[in-house]
């Protein structure tokens, strides 16, 4: 994506991420099998991607629902520690 071209859509990647993250999963290890198959990434990146993904402001505009509950995950999770 091209900061100069003033497009504000998510990328592909992002997409499929930020879609893969309102789907459910049973058992241990599905989502992470799920992961690697349909996103070809190794799990530890893909929660680096989503990370930052939480905070990009296109991933708000795109899928506010889903963004604002993983921050609020997030959140709950770091008031933890």
């Amino acid at each position: 994506m091209d900061e100069d071209t003033g497009d504000e859509r998510l990328g592909r990647r992002e997409r499929d991420i930020l879609a893969l993250e309102r789907r459910g999963f049973a058992g241990p290890g599905a989502k992470e099998r799920v992961i690697r198959e349909e996103l070809g990434l190794a799990p530890v990146r893909y929660y680096q991607l989503l990370n930052a993904l939480l905070d990009d402001p296109r991933a708000l505009a795109h899928d506010p629902v889903t963004v604002n509950r993983l921050r609020r995950i997030r959140e709950t999770r770091r008031a933890e520690r």
